[in-house]
């Protein structure tokens, strides 16, 4: 198997006061390459946190984790911010954009912390502007955008760089299910490119898409169930 992504045992707590809040518990979790995954669960079974471990964003208290063959328990936090912005590609809910940016500046921003230069960058930004068919809109302001369009944008950012995962957290969450579909097919066309994706939802219907749904309760990772075409 061609892994990215291999977990064994991870755990994830938080402390509050004296109290210990015990989040993720035990994940074993291997993802192959090109691979488009759905977690499923409630609100509260640990979704976020485990995208957010997943994408480096958190450090898990226990267990072994390797992206793309790095130990990233034992990485120091320079070296998990080099990941983060060379290697994977977030998508949140709220869009995340900075509101007195244009659409290609917004897709600039990231670039702040990569090495590339500058024609190289212009390129990347107008291609992904136009996998998301925003080209028409390239000037806009979040302002002047609609939700759609808001998650377009987000997804350009994302996929600018040419990132080994994309991470999508309720990426449909405050769309209407027609504007919702179309950010769907967005993330087939991508699948379908080659991308791995890990997408969290709440909507059965949202991880349908995806080549693997596994599920999340009370912080435990159950059997994943594989869909057919």
């Amino acid at each position: 198997m061609d892994y990215l992504i291999r977990t064994s045992n991870i755990c994830k707590e938080f402390h509050v006061g004296s109290s210990t809040l015990k989040i993720l518990k035990g994940i074993d979790f291997n993802v192959d390459r090109g691979e488009f995954i759905a977690v499923m669960g409630p609100s509260g079974s640990g979704k976020s946190t485990f995208l957010y471990t997943l994408g480096c964003l958190e450090r898990p208290t226990s267990g072994s984790y390797l992206f793309n063959d790095v130990d990233i328990f034992g990485a120091s936090d320079k070296k998990l911010s080099q990941i983060r912005a060379n290697n994977i590609g977030f998508i949140f809910q709220n869009f995340n954009l900075s509101r007195g940016l244009n659409v290609y500046e917004n897709i600039e921003t990231p670039f702040l912390y990569r090495s590339f230069d500058d024609s190289e960058i212009k390129d990347m930004i107008m291609r992904s502007i136009a996998q998301v068919g925003l080209m028409k809109r390239i000037k806009h302001k979040p302002s002047e955008l609609s939700g759609g369009e808001m998650q377009r944008v987000a997804i350009a950012r994302a996929i600018c760089a040419d990132p080994l995962l994309l991470l999508a957290d309720e990426p449909t969450g405050n769309l209407d299910s027609h504007t919702g579909m179309e950010i769907l097919n967005i993330f087939k066309k991508l699948h379908e490119n080659g991308s791995t994706i890990i997408l969290v939802t709440h909507d059965h219907h949202v991880a349908s898409i995806a080549d693997r749904i596994v599920c999340l309760s009370d912080g435990e990772l159950f059997d994943s169930e594989t869909n057919a075409g």
